[in-house]
């Protein structure tokens, strides 16, 4: 019996080219929560950016893949920050490799500066450029996530996880940049926090997503479900996969599973 269902946001509940929610998912999570099924925001976005859900009501959020949990009301579930080492080495990386990082911390980001890349990606999504501020602001602050804007090439070339962030991992949905967690830090880890906050078994569990950073939580829950626009890496570890976003791929999946 489903009694939790996980939703990531970016090509799972809004469209890439709408920049909205469709009408059929929003009525059919109307109805999940009309039958006492719980539904959960799962994304990569900080607290602050989560901009784009209309007027539904979730029963509490992961946010920056899984490094900050709370309730509707904002209670805190769970908060996981990178460590101040890895900032330390990070600062000194960056006066050699000088590529942008956004930090985020607490309900607050900044970037430390502003290109192509950083613009493209803020146009994909809908989200303000962040402000500009100086590297050294990461500095003493709880960093909750880091977004770095450098290929899976340039990853490699520079072995910044093997040298510089030793304590974390990226997670990709796009080429141009990477969500940076501390490590153990995931979707799948905020679910277990938000499962046990509110007493639910895993066994009862379903997701939505379609990006790399959603294949935790795709393997994790009992019954995940990749949108038909996931990259086939996604939709390979998922047991449905179900339509686009853009074709009613939420509501369709839900009417299979007899859900709505």
């Amino acid at each position: 019996m489903v009694k939790a269902i996980f939703f990531d946001i970016d090509g799972t509940l809004v469209s890439f080219e709408t920049h909205k929610i469709p009408a059929s998912t929003q009525e059919a999570l109307k109805t999940l929560r009309d039958k006492g099924i719980k539904i959960f925001i799962a994304t990569g976005r900080p607290q602050c950016l989560i901009n784009n859900l209309s007027d539904l009501e979730f029963d509490g959020y992961i946010t920056v893949n899984g490094s900050y949990c709370f309730t509707a009301g904002h209670q805190p579930i769970y908060k996981g920050c990178i460590p101040q080492e890895d900032i330390e080495r990070l600062i000194t990386f960056q006066q050699k490799y000088p590529v942008p990082f956004v930090f985020v911390h607490g309900n607050e980001m900044f970037v430390t500066e502003v290109n192509d890349r950083v613009q493209a990606v803020s146009d994909l999504i809908e989200i303000p450029v962040p402000p500009v501020a100086s590297i050294e602001e990461a500095r003493g602050k709880d960093i909750l996530q880091i977004m770095g804007y450098f290929t899976a090439e340039e990853e490699k070339e520079t072995d910044i996880f093997g040298k510089v962030l030793t304590h974390c991992e990226p997670m990709r949905w796009y080429p141009l940049f990477a969500d940076i967690i501390a490590r153990g830090n995931s979707k799948s880890t905020g679910i277990d926090k938000v499962l046990a906050y509110f007493d639910i078994d895993l066994k009862d569990t379903m997701a939505f997503g379609d990006g790399g950073n959603d294949i935790p939580m795709l393997k994790h829950v009992t019954t995940g479900i990749a949108m038909g626009n996931a990259e086939p890496h996604v939709k390979a570890v998922a047991d449905y996969v179900t339509t686009s976003v853009d074709e009613d791929g939420i509501a369709n999946a839900l009417k299979h599973f007899g859900l709505i």
